[in-house]
């Protein structure tokens, strides 16, 4: 169970959004046709999500293992810029590289996992977000647990309580 306060009072310092892909935008189910195509089911209701934190003012990229064509098309349908779409195994140098970039400390962002590989990260930020249906120990590392299942609109639901905290969830309603 998590803190409710205490995740209201970090989701009201947070300037940007990292999400993982896999098992955050999709349910982790692998569509595999006869002739060896593969495929995953993305949700359009956190394209809203993703729509709201950027109308907010709050950026967001995609932080996943590898860049795969599959990530540049949900990139260009939810208006994530290309060069916010990461793929990298080393999530922890990606982390230190944008903040270098950015000029934003770890209080700023919030890193949605789900899984043993987002661990690291997630105990680095200082808004560790994790899905109702994520490995445990995501779970145990994140300060707010989504209702939602990955793939089932994740980003929307922290985008109405991340913008709720801020104050901004009006407004950001009559602007979409």
């Amino acid at each position: 169970m998590t803190d409710t306060g205490k995740a209201v009072e970090l989701a009201k310092q947070v300037k940007f959004v990292i999400l993982d892909i896999h098992g955050i935008l999709t349910d982790n189910t692998l569509y595999i046709s006869d002739e060896g195509t593969k495929s995953e089911c993305f949700s359009l209701v956190d394209r809203i999500g993703c729509k709201a934190l950027m109308q907010a003012g709050i950026g967001v990229s995609f932080l996943t293992s590898r860049v795969s064509r599959a990530m540049d098309v949900v990139g260009e349908v939810y208006n994530v810029p290309k060069e916010l779409r990461w793929g990298t195994g080393a999530k922890i140098g990606k982390l230190d590289e944008y903040e270098k970039e950015s000029g934003l400390e770890d209080k700023d962002i919030c890193y949605v996992g789900d899984e043993m590989i987002d661990l690291g990260v997630m105990s680095r930020v200082g808004f560790p977000v994790a899905p109702s249906d994520a490995a445990p120990e995501a779970k145990g590392v994140a300060v707010h647990i989504t209702k939602a299942a990955g793939g089932k609109g994740v980003v929307r639901e922290l985008a109405e309580f991340i913008l709720k905290a801020q104050g901004k969830w009006e407004e950001i309603i009559e602007k979409i």
